[in-house]
């Protein structure tokens, strides 16, 4: 199963607070076979803990590790909000990328998200996609 396909790229998505985009990524990750349902309360607890909200525009919503057993295969969603989520102290995110990876992958597909993030160039060119071969083009050369 590809860790980034059309179906979980979602587009133009509407301004929600960042409890329901965090559970609108969560849920695409459950109806793409990535993961469970309980996988989302886990992604919650997380953002209850420290912020998921990486700088630049970006939130890498995942779970914490006591949810890790409802992973089925790694897996990453990219909603885009062009008019931004409120993640707190003035920290708005056009991008939303829910993430799950099994075992060691984890930590590999958060760094691989977080080293394209990192450029604004590349997170520019996602907010502006109009379509998921675009966000696919940019993310999916580093998976």
């Amino acid at each position: 199963m590809n860790i980034l396909q059309p179906s979980n790229v979602l587009l133009q998505v509407k301004t929600e607070n960042k409890t329901d985009a965090i559970r609108r990524v969560g849920q695409a990750l459950v109806d793409n076979g990535y993961v469970e349902a309980p996988y989302i309360e886990g992604m919650l607890k997380r953002e209850e803990s420290m912020t998921t909200y990486i700088g630049n525009q970006v939130a890498i919503p995942h779970s914490m590790p006591e949810y890790v057993q409802h992973i089925l295969h790694s897996g990453i969603v990219v909603a885009q909000y062009p008019d931004g989520v409120d993640f707190g102290n003035g920290n708005i995110a056009k991008l939303v990328i829910g993430i799950a990876g099994r075992g060691e992958e984890h930590m590999e597909v958060l760094s691989q998200i977080a080293t394209v993030c990192m450029e604004e160039e590349n997170v520019e060119k996602l907010v502006k996609a109009q379509s998921a071969q675009e966000v696919i083009d940019v993310i999916g050369e580093t998976l």
